[in-house]
């Protein structure tokens, strides 16, 4: 089983591929809820330093209410990730699959709204 959705964007640097990317969640009906700089985290944190690396903590309000509905505890799986990490030759953006993430969760209500989840963020990966 895959666990992400993943694509490679070529020739292009952190800072469009974010703009792109966060403009592109909202056109599929996200919100960036949360948001961390790795690399400034890593540098500040451990004195090190890395190619650019950040993670978008991704939320759609509408599938979020009904998945709390289904399974209050699913919150600690939330929001969905979305990390944009520079590469040799581009940025890959990589969103967590969620209806790998609640395999833990045996209820199939659940996993029908993961599944919907699923497929808005791999359309929203797709039109970066």
């Amino acid at each position: 089983m895959t666990y992400t959705i993943n694509r490679m964007i070529s020739g292009a640097g952190i800072d469009d591929i974010d703009t792109r990317t966060r403009a592109a969640l909202a056109n599929h009906g996200f919100g960036v809820l949360t948001e961390i700089d790795v690399k400034a985290t890593m540098k500040k944190k451990l004195d090190v330093e890395m190619p650019g690396y950040r993670i978008l903590g991704a939320c759609n309000p509408k599938m979020a209410h009904q998945a709390i509905g289904i399974e209050p505890r699913v919150g600690a799986m939330l929001p969905c990730n979305v990390i944009l990490r520079e590469v040799e030759g581009g940025v890959e953006v990589s969103a967590i699959d969620p209806v790998a993430s609640m395999q833990a969760i045996e209820n199939t209500d659940l996993t029908a709204v993961a599944g919907q989840v699923r497929d808005l963020l791999a359309k929203a990966v797709e039109a970066i």
